[in-house]
């Protein structure tokens, strides 16, 4: 009875643990531009800003190394080395965040990237029952009956590494293929804007210093004194953070009319935004589609804007180089890599809302004009959709793989 016990604890803590390996490393490994924009995020913090080149590997590589130990798990693949695997990295993982948790370098840690955000502190708490359970599966692995000869089991462990390296790679060069960001196709930027009348909002507490006769004092809107004080310095303190809309950075500069947003999201009809957040990266090898699009998109009447985040110099050489049509605008470069991914990439929008959009690899060719129905420009292919062929692919291969081995080990018995 206790041996049974035991064996329905490791199981559990294997299903248990696993699921949240393979969520968490599934996330990031379908955006690992997000995961390489959080590792700059972390170095920025640290001041170890030259780390930032080998961010995009490192946010691969955290990817391949949680889903693999998660799938171990899940499947019952080499126990003994993944639990010892799996407490190394939690040994790592839960200092790291209790640094974050005391001193809130980052606002979100990006543990299950932008699928589901929760604070710095819950994410150690969670590290912590993370941790317990990767030492009660290794202290509990002689529980397990391995099902699969060592080989088998080497074999489906390199599988898997390989499997979401290249879930990465395509992820990267297109899109993510599940998109959790607050401009995903469907979303009205403008509602998501929004500040619903009943929600909270910053509450900020503003003290004045302020100096007569040598002597400085602090004062509040309350008891500010008469004009014999001196002026010296105003202080703004966030007291209680109040509600944030999803969308609450998004703004759009003109270098002639200015703040066109309300121009460009309240446009009645389709709007195309080429969106390259830093033009001294951005590819340059499709420029004469985009050229295309712009003039389609003239001869139909259909606003183009072209948004970055870039120096007027860095604009000069970029349009120097690849003799962009496109008129350009200017906006914040932090809120365009949550826009879209590819750099640069194509936004859709009718009326404000995202109907779709492309990476620069991936461009559309449009020979007619846009019908009257958003839902005619949408994806044919769903986002569970993605996400069920490419599961299903994986085990099919996997429990493949996994026969053909034991076949073939078998005959050479």
């Amino acid at each position: 009875m206790k041996t049974n016990a035991l064996k329905l604890t490791l199981r559990i803590c294997c299903w248990l643990f696993g699921a949240v390996f393979i969520f968490s490393g599934f996330v990031k490994a379908i955006d690992p531009a997000g995961g390489s924009y959080k590792f700059q995020e972390y170095f920025a913090a640290m001041g170890l800003e030259s780390f930032g080149t080998f961010a995009l590997i490192l946010a691969v590589l955290l990817s391949a190394i949680e889903m693999v130990i998660g799938l171990n798990l899940l499947f019952g693949v080499r126990i003994k080395e993944t639990s010892i695997a799996g407490i190394l990295f939690m040994l790592v993982m839960t200092p790291l965040t209790l640094w974050i948790a005391l001193k809130n370098p980052v606002p979100d840690c990006g543990c299950f990237g932008d699928a589901l955000i929760i604070s710095n502190k819950a994410t150690f708490v969670k590290n912590i029952v993370l941790l317990i359970m990767i030492v009660a599966i290794f202290c509990l692995r002689k529980h397990y009956t391995p099902t699969i000869k060592p080989l088998t089991e080497w074999v489906l462990v390199l599988f898997s590494f390989v499997s979401v390296m290249a879930l990465s790679h395509v992820s990267y060069h297109y899109l993510p293929m599940v998109d959790f960001r607050p401009f995903k196709i469907g979303i009205n930027i403008p509602e998501s804007m929004k500040f619903p009348d009943s929600v909270p909002r910053d509450e900020y507490n503003t003290t004045f210093i302020l100096s007569k006769n040598g002597v400085k004092k602090e004062f509040t809107l309350e008891n500010y004194p008469d004009s014999t004080w001196t002026f010296i310095e105003q202080k703004t303190t966030l007291i209680k953070e109040g509600y944030k809309p999803p969308i609450h950075d998004f703004s759009i500069q003109d270098p002639l009319h200015g703040d066109i947003t309300d121009t460009v999201l309240n446009n009645r009809g389709y709007t195309f935004l080429l969106i390259a957040y830093d033009m001294a990266t951005a590819k340059r090898n499709h420029t004469a589609e985009l050229n295309a699009l712009y003039r389609y998109a003239l001869q139909n009447r259909y606003a183009f804007y072209c948004l970055t985040g870039s120096t007027p110099e860095v604009i000069d050489q970029f349009m120097t180089e690849t003799s962009l049509q496109i008129p350009l605008c200017i906006a914040d470069p932090t809120t365009l890599k949550t826009v879209i991914r590819s750099n640069p990439g194509l936004v859709l929008l009718h009326n404000g809302t995202v109907v779709n959009h492309w990476p620069n690899s991936w461009l559309p060719s449009f020979r007619q004009p846009l019908s009257q129905n958003p839902a005619d420009e949408m994806p044919s292919i769903r986002p569970w959709m993605w996400v069920a062929f490419v599961s299903i692919l994986y085990l099919a291969i996997f429990i493949g793989l996994r026969k053909m081995i034991e076949r073939w080990n078998g005959s050479r018995s």
